[in-house]
């Protein structure tokens, strides 16, 4: 894919993006080609719903401008590259299901409260396990402007409890029985006690009615909500951009290892 964009003589980057990088909609800087940068972002859009340690929340960020492109867009785009160029020895492991053990499916959601500065939404980060392999992920803007950091970790376990469903009726086409209900893993206390009690708060009472979804799901039983602390939460690098030993540790804590 490199010669493609004649980037197969440059270096590779440890992170698909730059710690406090901030793009702009209109920066005056020297305009690049539209077409060119179009098709780095659908080349990596192709890449990221197949490799989650391409980092789809970086994917995503160079997403949101395919209007007014200044050089600020183009090197971000190509830093993107330069990482996926980089990990092309990497994948997942899909280890065999040892006999007698338990087949569980787990999730981590998190969110980066107020991500985007110009409409000051939230994104959104959540990763799918069955056993210790990734096999569902997602990175996207919140649909709302949540009001606290407690109201946007609520919103984000919702998105993730939706997909719960989801999974859990493919499984039941491809036959596959889970021991035990999802376990849906948190950083937030609050949202936490919002989503197994449903009493009327003040600071919650104005949250969208479709949101308490996650509510009806502890209920039936077919979701756990439980604790998770920061350290430990895998969602993180599908929010927001991380150092290179942070995001280091957390791809390999989702199974991805060299192939070569």
């Amino acid at each position: 894919m490199m010669w493609k964009f004649e980037m197969d003589n440059n270096n590779s980057t440890s992170t698909p993006v730059e710690v406090g990088l901030r793009l702009e909609k209109e920066p005056k800087e020297e305009v690049v080609d539209p077409t060119f940068y179009r098709s780095i972002v659908g080349s990596l859009r192709y890449l990221c719903n197949t490799r989650p340690y391409i980092q789809k929340y970086s994917v995503g960020l160079i997403s949101r401008f395919m209007q007014n492109l200044n050089v600020s867009h183009m090197n971000a785009a190509k830093r993107v590259l330069r990482y996926a160029w980089g990990i092309t020895n990497s994948g997942i492991l899909l280890p065999k299901k040892k006999q007698g053990e338990d087949l569980k499916l787990t999730t981590y959601s998190n969110v980066d409260w107020c991500g985007d500065k110009f409409n000051r939404r939230s994104t959104t980060g959540y990763i799918f396990f069955l056993g210790t392999t990734p096999i569902s992920w997602s990175s996207r803007k919140e649909s709302v402007v949540a009001l606290s950091f407690y109201e946007a970790e609520y919103v984000a376990a919702c998105e993730a409890s939706c997909q719960v469903v989801w999974l859990y009726s493919l499984m039941s086409e491809l036959e596959v029985e889970l021991n035990e209900k999802v376990k849906l893993l948190v950083d937030n206390k609050s949202a936490i006690n919002l989503a197994h009690h449903p009493a009327s708060r003040g600071r919650s009472k104005h949250i969208e009615t479709k949101f308490h979804y996650i509510r009806e799901q502890v209920n039936k039983g077919s979701l756990g909500v439980e604790y998770c602390s920061s350290e430990k939460q895998l969602a993180y690098m599908f929010m927001k951009p991380l150092k290179r030993e942070h995001f280091s540790q957390l791809r390999q804590l989702i199974s991805v290892r060299s192939v070569s």
